[in-house]
């Protein structure tokens, strides 16, 4: 059965106010006995028991997004072998006049999806949305531009140590942290090796590859795409391709094609269908070798 939250809260706070006083007993006010607390705390306990055990009343829902799922559907898809959660990071950047500013964001919604599918076995924590992205105080690098935010890199870490502790709290074996922008690799290596040096019932697993996956090498060597022009901003078509596979809005492709400014850095991204494909072939190839890597990492932790 399970049980509203208002009812477990008033459960909790019955335990820490004095019982009202007994018939014949006016105007005095008893204290809760340890035995009737620990009682009402082991009702509270037990309630809670049956509810991690019981059953889930509907079908399971289509996702790898752990976001997306119902604590029980979570349950469910552990139970049958899900034991891989991603991290993965991306920023709140600035990336020049055509590209929203969750770029790294958006590419993540694709390519974290198509790895877990691939896996099979592995699902994926909210993204990341900030990261370290320069001082705060007298801003330095992306901070000098409106709608960037930052963290500070204590604080980055930190909430990667949190977000991997809480995973693997719940049964995950393995926490791979997986980054979308260069200044998140180092802090993301950091954490994964503190926590493998506390960990001895789960292995976290940074995987570099995932961010040095030569899309430029592969777009001219295999699809025979090259940058001819450099325009001197924060953007790629190898990105622009990644992120117009999510929504082409966010590279604002219309606007772009209505000002006559439908290229980056020499490479035309019209017409859109075709600059989509390209995109979809680049996450295939980044997807392949990052599950790879995953793979070969889980095997060297030998669990």
């Amino acid at each position: 059965m399970i049980y509203a939250r208002s009812t477990l809260t008033a459960l909790v706070a019955l335990v820490a106010i004095p019982l009202a006083a007994p018939a014949g007993a006016a105007g005095q006010n008893r204290e809760m006995t340890p035995e009737e607390r620990a009682r009402i705390m082991a009702e509270y306990e037990a309630r809670i028991d049956a509810e991690l055990v019981s059953e889930r009343p509907i079908d399971m829902f289509d996702s790898i997004w752990i976001e997306e799922l119902t604590w029980m559907e979570v349950r469910d898809m552990m139970a049958d072998g899900y034991d891989i959660a991603i991290i993965s990071t991306g920023g709140i950047e600035q990336n020049g006049p055509y590209v929203a500013t969750g770029k790294h964001n958006y590419v993540l919604q694709g390519t974290c999806e198509a790895i877990a599918r691939e896996l099979g076995n592995a699902l994926c924590a909210p993204i990341m949305k900030l990261v370290p992205e320069g001082d705060i105080d007298q801003p330095s690098g992306h901070m000098r531009y409106p709608g960037t935010i930052s963290l500070r890199q204590e604080t980055f870490e930190a909430v990667l140590d949190d977000v991997a502790s809480s995973l693997r709290a719940h049964g995950f074996g393995h926490i791979v942290f997986i980054g979308d922008s260069g200044g998140n690799v180092q802090g993301m290596a950091n954490v994964a090796a503190r926590l493998n040096e506390r960990w001895d019932d789960a292995h976290a697993h940074h995987i570099p590859e995932y961010y040095r996956y030569g899309g430029g090498d592969f777009l001219e060597s295999e699809l025979g795409i090259v940058e001819t022009e450099n325009d001197g901003i924060h953007d790629s078509f190898g990105i622009t391709s990644l992120m117009m596979t999510v929504d082409p809005t966010v590279v604002r492709y219309d606007q772009r094609v209505k000002a006559g400014l439908a290229k980056i850095n020499g490479v035309p991204i019209a017409p859109k269908e075709k600059t989509i494909e390209i995109g979809r072939q680049l996450q295939a190839f980044r997807t392949a070798l990052t599950v790879e890597k995953i793979r070969e990492s889980i095997a060297r932790a030998g669990k």
